[in-house]
């Protein structure tokens, strides 16, 4: 959706200590090794996830404690971004996180997680979870396992949703 504050100071997306990302695309089979994030990330560490298959971009570039700070008119002119991004470098598979900004940003007020049938400038889109610890109901097991299914559509080697952390 948009960068947190820490995210922000690191430059590395998902980057707060408690954050699920990483440590959820490590427990899906996406990431080989779980990179020490917290304090942000070096060229070779973001290269290695770029090769894994894993790009993020932010729906608003605009730095936030929470994300319910972002209005609707920010989040819809990001998914016009987003669907610019998707169509210049043609990914197979989009996954949004956070079912809230999708719905505000997609204007889709009844979306549900999983894949859209709409898709996103060719390729096909999922709604996941967002990993922010401010999303107290998931796990690391239930990300992995909603990261996992559109890594595996997106054709990422070794995707399953269920590897042990390393």
């Amino acid at each position: 959706m948009n960068p947190g504050l820490w995210t922000a100071a690191t430059r590395t997306h998902f980057a707060h200590p408690g954050n699920r990302f990483y440590p959820a695309l490590v427990a899906a089979g996406i990431l080989p090794w779980l990179p020490q994030f917290a304090a942000g990330l070096d060229d070779a560490e973001r290269a290695t996830i770029v090769e894994a298959g894993v790009g993020i971009a932010n729906l608003v570039d605009r730095a936030t404690a929470r994300a319910d700070e972002l209005d609707r008119a920010e989040l819809r002119a990001g998914a016009e971004r987003l669907a610019d991004l998707v169509a210049e470098h043609r990914p197979a598979v989009v996954a949004v996180a956070g079912i809230t900004a999708y719905r505000q940003g997609f204007g889709r007020a009844k979306a549900v997680s999983g894949e859209q049938p709409e898709g996103i400038a060719g390729a096909r889109l999922w709604v996941v979870p967002n990993p922010s610890g401010l999303n107290a109901h998931d796990t690391v097991a239930s990300l992995s396992r909603a990261y996992a299914e559109p890594a595996r559509a997106a054709g990422i080697p070794g995707a399953g949703g269920d590897a042990p952390l390393a």
